[in-house]
C-alpha cells in the first residue's frame, strides 16, 4: 500500500530557509475561491467564496513544515507576473512580513517573491515594492472579510530580518508539534 503525500508534512521548507522557502500555493491571484489543504488529508479543499467582490491581489500559500502562532502553517503571499496553479510548490525569495490580527489571533503573512520570474525576482526588500501595490495589500487584507462580520487589523509591514525571525520560529514550533 502506497502512502499518501501530505502538502504540509510531505514538502519541505527548503535547504535555503528562512531566505529563499519553498511555498505551496493554495489561491492564486485573481481568485475569490478561499482554498485551504485539509490538516487531515491534504487535499485542497473550498474553505468558502470571499463574501465582497474582491479578489486575491496575491498568490496566497503557506510554507511546507511550519507552524504559525495562529495553528496552521505559516502563511506566505507570494508576487510573481502571473496566476500560479494551486498545489504548485514554488520557490520563493522572502521580503517581509505583513503583521495581521485576524478576529484577535496574530497572523503573519510572509511576503516573497517568486525565485523564478524575471519580471519579480530582482525585488530584494519591502521598499522596493510600489506604494500603491503596498496600499492595495494592506487594503484587501483588511476588508475582506467585512461582509463576514469579522475585523482583520494589519499592524505593519516588516522588513525581511523580522520575516526571517518568524520563518526560523515557525519551523522550530512545527518540530515541536510534529517531530516528537
Amino acid at each position: 500500500m502506497s502512502k499518501t503525500f501530505h502538502p504540509w508534512h510531505g514538502a519541505h521548507f527548503g535547504n535555503e530557509a528562512p531566505e529563499i522557502v519553498n511555498t505551496l500555493i493554495e489561491i492564486p491571484q485573481g481568485s475569490r475561491a478561499k482554498y485551504e489543504v485539509d490538516k487531515e488529508t491534504g487535499l485542497l479543499k473550498l474553505d468558502r467564496v470571499i463574501y465582497s467582490s474582491f479578489h486575491y491581489p496575491i498568490n496566497y500559500g503557506f510554507i511546507p513544515q511550519t507552524l504559525g502562532e495562529d495553528g496552521d502553517p505559516l502563511d506566505i503571499l507570494v508576487l510573481c507576473s502571473q496566476s500560479i496553479q494551486p498545489l504548485c510548490l514554488v520557490e520563493a525569495t522572502v521580503i517581509g512580513n505583513m503583521q495581521m490580527i485576524d478576529s484577535g489571533i496574530m497572523d503573519d503573512k510572509i511576503i516573497a517573491v517568486a525565485a523564478k520570474d524575471p519580471s519579480v525576482n530582482h525585488i530584494n526588500k519591502m521598499e522596493e515594492l510600489p506604494a500603491h501595490f503596498m496600499a492595495e495589500l494592506k487594503n484587501y487584507f483588511e476588508l475582506y472579510k467585512v461582509l463576514e462580520n469579522k475585523k482583520v487589523t494589519i499592524n505593519d509591514f516588516q522588513g525581511k530580518e523580522l520575516a526571517y525571525d518568524i520563518i526560523n520560529n515557525s519551523i522550530e514550533r512545527y518540530s515541536k508539534q510534529f517531530k516528537k
